[in-house]
């Protein structure tokens, strides 16, 4: 059961950080093109200025949540021998024991062995940690798309509008 849930919440944490990445890389690359198009005839066609601010606003809204829906969150990395003592202290979570020395971590991991108890209250503890990990980065998600697609939309809409009720700037 605790091997299988696991799995299924990295599973799921790979899947919201590919999507992340997948949303960075497009809007970084929609970004580079907006640019570099638009520096070129922004003379020509003054009235796509504000299209092409909203498709850069968009675009860069949606890829700072994807930022953080991918930034890692690492605790203090310290369990003491006192937290290990009182089976407060979760080993299984890296971020809790990456500034401990080998020894204390190897100490506390044959207490958290010996204790059946305290190994479960681990195990559900690191899953139940995955889980709010996971809800957080899924939301951070939702708000990229929703960005994305409503800003996308409403961007289109006013080149669309720019287009056809304004003529190109005679040279």
């Amino acid at each position: 059961m605790f091997r299988i849930t696991s799995k299924n919440h990295l599973a799921l944490s790979a899947l919201a950080d590919n999507k992340a990445n997948i949303m960075i890389s497009v809007n970084s690359i929609i970004i580079s093109i907006v640019v570099a198009v638009f520096i070129r005839i922004i003379e020509e066609f003054p009235y796509y200025l504000i299209p092409t601010l909203m498709l850069i606003t968009t675009c860069l809204i949606a890829m700072v949540f994807a930022i953080l829906a991918t930034r890692p969150n690492v605790t203090n990395g310290i369990v003491t021998k006192e937290d290990i003592r009182n089976k407060k202290g979760n080993l299984l979570y890296f971020g809790n024991f990456h500034e401990m020395t080998y020894p204390d971590y190897k100490e506390g991991m044959h207490v958290l062995m010996e204790n059946g108890t305290y190994l479960y209250d681990s195990m559900i503890t690191d899953i139940y940690n995955l889980g709010i990990v996971l809800a957080k980065k899924y939301v951070l998600l939702r708000k990229c798309y929703n960005i994305f697609m409503f800003g996308f939309v409403l961007s289109v809409i006013s080149f669309l509008i720019a287009t056809y009720i304004f003529e190109p700037v005679a040279n």
